[in-house]
């Protein structure tokens, strides 16, 4: 879906209300105020953060395992190298990460939510490098880091719940050294029309009904389809990272474009 066409301003999800009223973006299909969308997404992962991990394997059939794999595996990490996960949540794409870059490397997680990453450091403290693991709890979009730290930074299932997305990137280019690799792994919508057909109606009323039943929350579990269905297809978000300032920037579909992988460098 272009942009225009879900009424937004830009690849940000802003839309102006006016010069005197506030700037507002998307909170699902809700137009929120700027300044209100951080404290709606951080109340949302407060009720989520329980039963996370489990909800996203039962609602994905654990397909959310294959193609974070898949995902770093195509960052091509190596001993010693240096991975911020921004977004980083339950830590799930951090674990992947250290098992690639061993002890002698680094994985920064970074999160605003504190319920989240409690559960992330529980995953973490039992792995057996846990020195090679760093967390910050703050702001995806004003990083507390030097610019020019690491040798990749990652965001999986995370940018579109940002409020200035477009930020969010341009922090994980500012800290990527020259020749680093950014990677994003969001979702998407399917391109075989039968399969989108199936997809919505599992998104739109399946999903919200087993998050009622099993994690208490109907609305948290209408809100994730409606924020991806707001989020800007591949071709969209190749020419924003392209903007930012990546180069080569590619993009592979996973599971009929459920899932993208995109891929870009920071210029040497």
């Amino acid at each position: 879906m272009k942009a225009e066409e879900r009424g937004l301003e830009d690849h940000g999800q802003k839309e102006s209300m006016g010069s005197q009223e506030e700037a507002k973006v998307h909170f699902g299909y809700k137009l929120v105020a700027l300044s209100e969308k951080k404290r709606l997404v951080s109340l949302h992962f407060d009720k989520v953060a329980p039963k996370y991990d489990f909800m996203n394997t039962l609602l994905s059939m654990g397909a959310h395992i294959l193609w974070k794999r898949t995902a770093i595996e195509a960052l091509r990490l190596k001993p010693g190298d240096r991975v911020l996960d921004m977004c980083a949540g339950t830590g799930d794409m951090a674990l992947l990460a250290l098992k690639k870059v061993g002890p002698s490397g680094l994985v920064l997680l970074y999160d605003m939510n504190l319920a989240m990453m409690q559960r992330a450091r529980r995953k973490l403290l039992s792995t057996k490098d846990p020195k090679a693991v760093g967390m910050i709890l703050g702001d995806a979009e004003q990083q507390g880091i030097k610019q020019d730290v690491f040798d990749a930074s990652i965001v999986a299932f995370g940018i579109r719940n940002l409020t200035n997305m477009e930020q969010g990137f341009r922090e994980m280019f500012r800290v990527l050294k020259p020749g680093g690799t950014m990677l994003c792994l969001e979702f998407s919508n399917p391109v075989t029309p039968w399969f989108k057909k199936l997809y919505d109606f599992y998104s739109f009323h399946v999903m919200p009904a087993l998050g009622k039943l099993l994690a208490g929350s109907r609305q948290a579990y209408t809100y994730l389809p409606e924020s991806i269905r707001v989020f800007p297809g591949p071709e969209e978000l190749a020419q924003l990272l392209t903007s930012i300032g990546f180069q080569g920037v590619r993009y592979r579909r996973l599971t009929d474009g459920i899932a993208v992988i995109h891929v870009g460098k920071k210029p040497r």
